[in-house]
Parts: C-alpha cells; structure tokens; sequence
C-alpha cells in the first residue's frame, strides 16, 4: 500500500485531516472576505484615504496576479507543512496587528505580507489534500476544497459583518486572527509532512521566469489554470452586475440561492460525475451547461430558472477544475505549479471581470450580459479542448 504524504496511508482517507485543511483555507478565503463584507465601514476608519481605501481590498489580489506561479515555486521549495503552518502563523499575526486599526500605509503594507501569506495557503492545502486522500475520495476531497471560498464569504456575511458592526472592526480582525492560530495550532499537531523531492537549483529571477514558460507551456500544468481564468472572469462578474436585472420580488431569494447551488451542485452531481469520467470531462460539461444558460438568459432575460441552472453548471466547473490539478499532475511540485497557476489566473479573473462586465453593460445593455459571459464560457471550453488534444 502506498502512501500520499509521509505516514499518511492513502488506502483510507483522513477525512478529519481533510476537514481541518480545508478548515484552513477558510481562513485563507476570509483574508479576501473580511475585508470585503465591511468596505462599506472603513471610510469612517480611515475618512482622509478617500479612493485608497479600495486598494485595502484589491492588494491581496494585485499579490496574487504578481506571485502566484512563485508561490508554487516557493512553497514546493520550502516544503507543504512548513509553508502551510508559516502561513497561517503569519496571517494570525496580521490580522492580530489589523485589529488595531494602523494608519493607511502600515494597513497597506500588512495587506500585501497577507498576500503572500493567502497565496502560500492556496497553493500549499489543495497540494496536501490531494496527497492524503485515497485516489477514489480525491475527487470528493479537491471538490470540498473548491468550495472554500464560496463558504467562508456566506459565513462573513452571516457572521462577521454583524460582529464587526455590534463590537466594532478590531473584532472581527481579532476573531479571524485566533481562528488562523487555532488552524495552526491543530495542523502543528496532527499535519504529516510529504516526503522530500529532488530540489537543489536555487530560486532566481532566471528560474522564475523559466517556470512561468514551462507551466503555461504545459497542457498538463496548465490546463486547470487556463479554464480558471475564464471560470473566474464570469462568476464574480455575473453575481456582481446580474441583481438589476432580476424581478425585485425574487431579487434577494435567487441571488442567495446561485452561491448555495453551485456549492450544492458540485459537491453532490459533480463528485458524482468525477466516479464514472475525469475531471477534465467534468469541466467542460460545465462550461458546455453555462453556455447553455447564457443562451437561456439572452432568450430569457433575468429568468429564474436559467440563473439557478447557471450556478448549477458553474458549480461543476468549480469542483472538478480543483480536481483536475492532481489528475493531470502526479508529482507534488507540478501539483504546487498547477495551483499557483490557479492562483495567478484566478486573482486576474477576478479582478478584470466586474469591470470590463460593467463597461459591456453600459455600453450594450443587458444583451452584453450573456453575449460576453458566453463568449467566456464557450473560450474556457475551447481551450479546454485544445490542452486536451495537446496531451494526446
């Protein structure tokens, strides 16, 4: 029988190990979160930052679009449990110092070292988990682990905003920062390390950029990644611009219950699927459906039925693209390069989305809602395809 990380035998999965890394990457999806459910309370915080506020928000992801194939690098360097266990320290030890409320450019600046410190985690957990689970629970497991951040922003929203706003922000940074220690604490304690491979050439700026071509030039590392990029461009951008154009009766109803249905469908159909194809097929089913769903709602526009169907489809995009890292990749490093790729993409997606979904809008109306996030779903499938045909 093999094993999957040191000690950790992959005939039967840790499934309590499993839950405490992905109990850790909440923490890491909070980072982004707890930031972005009280934006809206740091003006009177900080009322001479006027726009700088904003970059509170998008620094995180400025350090990912910037460091995240790095981070693969770096992470697979210094080993999985080192990286992890640093990170979350680290990130406790921001939020603790975030919760005094510094002048800007000190709360900027701690902003970028929780960065570094979100990438290391996002790199470093689906790594692990891929590791220490049995090859027939793998799917299940990374599909878990997609769903971290759509779980930590609706716990924020449920939880942290109100505490933020009956004891103030220090609380909330206070809470995140001992929920990271806590994480840190149990994984210290109960988190085997993999075995060590072959690294000796150091890291250098030649290295890094030589990695960047060998990972985006690989239809193996690359391949989830690349359909990320458009997985993340549509989802944040469609939840953001799409309410408007909802009935105001169903409004609030549909646009809590597309999150909970991607969630829902990629832990049930979707690991389901992952039993009887691969990961990869998985995907572009997903992307197949979402295109589907944009030609419902350009014939439909704001139909209930098709968001609902939309965030189903997502959703089996969202789990099986987690999935797909260590069913294209069988070596932990390139699984760390796969990630920090999805990292890098991921951070652009995000970032780009809104605002170029937002410009569409202003400049074609409601129509350029399902022609653009088409266009992207269909592009994610194309070059789904193509890797595919790359791979042989």
């Amino acid at each position: 029988m093999g094993t999957g990380a040191k000690g950790v035998s992959v005939g039967r999965t840790p499934w309590g190990l499993v839950l405490m890394l992905w109990g850790a990457g909440l923490g890491a999806a909070a980072q982004y979160g707890k930031i972005s459910v009280i934006f809206d309370l740091l003006p009177p915080a900080y009322p001479d930052a006027g726009a700088g506020v904003g970059w509170i928000v998008s620094l995180v992801g400025f350090v990912g679009i910037l460091f995240g194939v790095v981070a693969g690098l770096v992470v697979a360097r210094i080993r999985y449990r080192r990286a992890l266990l640093w990170a979350l320290w680290i990130g406790a030890a921001v939020s603790v110092f975030q919760a005094i409320l510094p002048a800007l450019p000190l709360m900027l600046l701690s902003r970028v070292i929780e960065g570094a410190s979100h990438l290391a985690m996002v790199v470093a957990v689906p790594t692990l988990i891929a590791q220490c689970t049995a090859p027939r629970d793998r799917g299940l497991a990374l599909t878990l682990w997609g769903t971290f951040f759509g779980v930590a922003f609706a716990v924020l929203a449920f939880a942290g905003r109100p505490l933020a706003l009956g004891f103030g922000l220090p609380a909330l940074f206070l809470a995140h920062g001992v929920y990271m220690a806590v994480f840190a604490l149990f994984l210290a304690r109960f988190l085997p390390a993999l075995p060590a491979e072959k690294e000796v050439e150091p890291l250098s700026l030649r290295r890094i950029l030589r990695d960047h071509a060998t990972i985006y030039s690989s239809p193996r590392i690359s391949a989830p990644a690349a359909g990320w990029l458009f997985y993340t461009f549509s989802f944040v951008s469609i939840l953001t611009v799409l309410p408007p154009y909802l009935a105001a009766e169903v409004r609030v109803a549909i646009m809590t219950a597309m999150p909970l249905a991607s969630i829902i469908v990629s832990l049930t159909l979707g690991v389901a699927l992952l039993r009887v194809m691969t990961a990869v097929w998985v995907v572009q089913l997903g992307f197949g459906g979402s295109v589907l769903a944009m030609l419902w709602l350009w014939a439909s526009p704001g139909a209930p039925l098709a968001c609902l169907f939309l965030a189903a489809t997502m959703g089996l995009i969202q789990g099986a693209s987690f999935a797909a890292v260590p069913e294209l990749n069988a070596r932990p490093a390139h699984q760390a390069q796969a990630n920090g790729a999805m990292a890098q993409m991921g951070n652009i997606g995000n970032t780009l989305g809104t605002p170029v979904m937002a410009a569409a809008l202003a400049a074609g109306g409601y129509v350029a809602l399902p022609v653009l996030a088409g266009i992207a779903f269909a592009t994610g499938l194309a070059v789904h395809f193509l890797l595919a045909r790359m791979r042989g």
